[in-house]
């Protein structure tokens, strides 16, 4: 087993100082890890990550009860990409500008859409797949990395 380390840091020098933060969490306990790079295509939707209950539930599935951590980052340097974060029954989007990278620390009961401005806080629903569609005509690289205990 290994422990995850994963460093947020913002540093901005406004009118003479320093502003900013770094923040830092650990997750211990990590026995598997998943990267890829891979080229997504304009003008199509690519899933670069599957989710299941188990690893065998789905062809490259990762077990969405053991992922504790998850990046996907935008390789571009200069087209932003719109990722999709889908559950069985909705899904939420974002963009990622180039180099920019969109985490999540958990798969599991991780996320929810709603169709108003008014969040209800209902019990959240498991990933099933992340998918990637180019902003422009024109191919990115995107990266994912997830950690599994």
């Amino acid at each position: 087993m290994a422990d995850l380390t994963t460093t947020i840091t913002e540093n901005v020098v406004l009118n003479g100082s320093i502003r900013g933060s770094s923040n830092t969490i650990t997750t211990t306990g990590i026995v598997d890890v998943f990267e890829r790079i891979l080229t997504c295509s304009h003008s199509n939707v690519t899933t670069v990550a599957v989710f299941g209950s188990t690893p065998h539930s789905a062809d490259g599935a990762l077990d969405v009860e053991n992922c504790k951590y998850l990046r996907v980052t935008n390789l571009s340097t200069d087209q932003d990409l719109k990722l999709a974060l889908v559950t069985a029954a909705t899904n939420y989007q974002v963009t990622v500008r180039a180099g920019g990278s969109h985490i999540l620390f958990q798969a599991e009961e991780v996320l929810i859409g709603e169709e108003d401005a008014s969040p209800a806080f209902p019990t959240l629903e498991d990933l099933v797949t992340v998918e990637v569609k180019p902003s422009a005509s024109t191919d990115v690289q995107v990266e994912v990395f997830a950690a599994l205990v």
